[in-house]
C-alpha cells in the first residue's frame, strides 16, 4: 500500500522541522509513545518544535514497513535508526528501534492513529573522541535505549525505565492489541 508506506517514511518531516507536513501523518486523536513523550500526537508536534531549538540534534532512517492492511485499518511494523548528537557533551548515539503503528483510512486518507516505539539496540558514539561518561548508570535504564536516554536527560527530558525493548513482555502486549485492533475491524 503506497499511501502507507508514504506515512511511515514521513517522519522525516521531523528531521525537515515541517511540523505541518509532520502533523498530517496524524488523525486528530492520535496518540504515540516513544522515548521522551507519550501523548496526544499534536502534543508530540508541539514538543518537536520546541525540542528542536536545543542541544540535541538527530537523525532518522526509516526502514521499509511490513504492513497486516484489513479494511481501512492497519498494523504497521517499521524499522528505524536514529543517530542523535548532542553538541555540549560532544557525544552521539545510534539507536535501532521499530514503530509498532495502528494506522487508519478516514474519509479515503490513511493515518497513524497510534504509534509506539520499541527499542532493539543502541550505543554511544564518539564524533569528537572517547569521552567518560562516569555520571552514566547501566542500570538506570536498559541498555537498548541507555545511551539515548542519556542525552534526552542531560537536554532536560525525562525518560521512563520501562519503555518497550526487544522481545519484551510490553512489546508483545502492543503487538497483541495491534492485531486485535486490526482483526475488530473485520467484525
Amino acid at each position: 500500500m503506497h499511501e502507507i508506506n508514504d506515512v511511515m517514511t514521513g517522519w522525516i518531516h521531523r528531521d525537515r522541522e515541517d511540523w505541518d507536513a509532520l502533523a498530517d501523518l496524524f488523525h486528530d486523536d492520535a496518540t504515540l509513545t516513544i522515548l521522551w513523550f507519550s501523548g496526544k500526537a499534536k502534543d508530540f508536534v508541539d514538543g518537536s518544535r520546541r525540542m528542536s531549538g536545543g542541544p540535541l540534534h538527530s537523525k532518522h532512517f526509516i526502514g521499509t514497513p511490513v504492513m497486516d492492511v484489513v479494511g481501512d485499518r492497519a498494523f504497521v511494523e517499521t524499522n528505524a535508526m536514529l543517530v542523535a548528537d548532542h553538541l555540549e557533551l560532544q557525544l552521539g548515539v545510534t539507536v535501532h528501534n521499530r514503530f509498532l503503528d495502528r494506522v487508519e483510512r478516514r474519509d479515503g486518507v490513511w493515518r497513524i492513529v497510534r504509534r509506539d516505539s520499541v527499542y532493539d539496540m543502541g550505543g554511544f558514539t564518539y564524533p569528537f573522541g572517547m569521552r567518560r561518561t562516569d555520571d552514566l548508570d547501566p542500570l538506570r535504564h536498559p541498555r537498548e535505549y541507555a545511551a539515548l536516554a542519556y542525552l534526552l536527560e542531560h537536554s532536560g527530558h525525562q525518560v521512563p525505565d520501562n519503555c518497550p525493548t526487544r522481545f519484551s513482555k510490553r512489546e508483545q502486549e502492543i503487538i497483541e492489541e495491534g492485531h486485535a485492533w486490526l482483526t475488530g475491524a473485520s467484525a
